[in-house]
């Protein structure tokens, strides 16, 4: 096993969102798009309740979600994007009740358990190993996806390593898996 990647190709990307709205898991899709449009932590992303996304009193979704993170001790406020309030939309929906402090990601054992962590990692791993996707990819995968692609579109790597929390770039760039194809990439572009 090595160092877990990002899923490099946006039509792996995209595939791998799609793998389990197809099969019509909405919990799992739900949970692949908000990890990969929100850029959290598996272990944050599974204690999120239904209140820190949904405004209850306005009857609308929150533009941020604002969090202590749970690694760090940090706070964080992540905007969420329209894919992202679009999934959870599509889970509500689904939901025979819905409330406050219900878990987003409810486990099928209990009352308002939240899926665990080893669930989570199953529930990757299955559709990693389906589609073939290629390279080492896990729940954090998701994470590093996020940055990954959002270096790809241009924004500077110190944002990036802001909106990670990350305490110096240099963890930021281990994060970005930048190899040799990304590097020619640069090169083959310039002809300056």
């Amino acid at each position: 096993m090595g160092k877990t990647q990002p899923i490099k190709k946006a039509d792996d990307v995209q595939r791998f969102k799609e793998y389990y709205l197809e099969k019509k898991q909405i919990r799992n899709y739900t949970m692949v798009t908000l990890a990969l449009n929100t850029s959290l932590r598996i272990s944050d992303l599974l204690h999120l309740k239904w209140i820190d996304v949904y405004n209850f009193k306005a009857n609308k979704y929150r533009e941020h979600i604002d969090l202590v993170e749970q690694k760090t001790g940090k706070k964080n406020s992540i905007a969420l994007n329209s894919e992202a309030t679009k999934a959870l939309e599509l889970l509500r929906r689904t939901l025979d009740t819905f409330y406050q402090e219900a878990y987003i990601f409810k486990s099928r054992i209990g009352d308002n358990q939240p899926i665990g962590r080893i669930c989570a990692f199953r529930i990757i791993k299955k559709a990693v190993n389906d589609l073939n996707l290629e390279g080492v990819i896990s729940c954090h995968s998701l994470r590093k996806t996020f940055g990954y692609h959002a270096w790809k579109k241009g924004v500077p790597p110190a944002l990036i390593m802001s909106i990670y929390n990350h305490s110096s770039i240099e963890i930021t760039k281990r994060y970005l898996s930048i190899d040799q194809d990304d590097k020619d990439e640069v090169f083959l572009g310039m002809n300056l």
